[in-house]
């Protein structure tokens, strides 16, 4: 999924003479919490909600008025080393720039435009989606060889049960020459595929490993003896 399929593109924006207190407002009337400062189309930096906190003085702090600092222009305390993004990149690539960045935003940047903003919210809603978790299914971990052509021999057992894949990822093992595949698949009873991915030979490892014959015959066991001890109504 790419960045021009999840961001914002109607994007509110201040310009650099625009007062910490006109920025302010429109954060609250928004509730957003970043603002692209533009110059004409070109993006110049950002200022977020935490740096018109900090622009403000605290409690204790007498020395300037609030009033006066409402009316300073955002050029003041803006960041304008921002870090950008383009509307073709994938958001995985945007979701590890937020986090080894440590920042909320990415301002998205086309031909030297503000085109659009994706948030970290955007990018976390498009991953429970791009997951599958949002629907009903079921999550398969299975170790395999770390060989080529495990991943599509699963999927093709999971095929053959008539069952639709949401998500699929993999990521190594810590066993050494083994991986793990993480099946998210369209089902909310995955025992026949759990079953028939152990017969191919597979070690499913979540769910855990169940013996359903064995507890088929349990349960039929249980079964007759709370029948037994029912009192007859003849």
């Amino acid at each position: 999924m790419q960045i021009e399929e999840v961001m914002k593109r109607k994007v509110i924006t201040v310009s650099p003479d625009t007062t910490i207190g006109e920025a302010r407002r429109l954060c609250q009337e928004h509730r957003i919490r970043h603002l692209p400062v533009v110059e004409g189309e070109r993006l110049a930096g950002i200022i977020s909600d935490r740096d018109l906190r900090d622009a403000l003085p605290s409690v204790i702090q007498k020395e300037i008025e609030a009033d006066e600092i409402y009316e300073l222009p955002v050029s003041s305390f803006m960041k304008k080393d921002v870090i950008t993004i383009h509307p073709l990149d994938c958001i995985d690539d945007a979701a590890l720039t937020l986090y080894t960045a440590k920042i909320g935003c990415l301002p998205v940047v086309s031909q030297g435009k503000l085109v659009g903003i994706v948030t970290e919210s955007d990018i976390l809603h498009s991953l429970v989606e791009l997951m599958g978790v949002d629907q009903p299914s079921s999550y398969l971990k299975i170790e395999v060889d770390d060989t080529t052509g495990r991943l599509a021999d699963v999927a093709q057992i999971i095929k053959g049960c008539h069952v639709n894949v949401s998500n699929v990822y993999v990521y190594p093992s810590k066993k050494k020459g083994k991986k793990n595949l993480i099946f998210r698949v369209q089902t909310i009873d995955p025992r026949p595929i759990i079953e028939r991915i152990e017969q191919h030979g597979f070690r499913v490892i979540w769910p855990e490993k169940l013996d359903f014959k064995h507890r088929t015959a349990h349960d039929r066991t249980e079964e007759k003896e709370q029948n037994d001890d029912e009192p007859s109504s003849l």
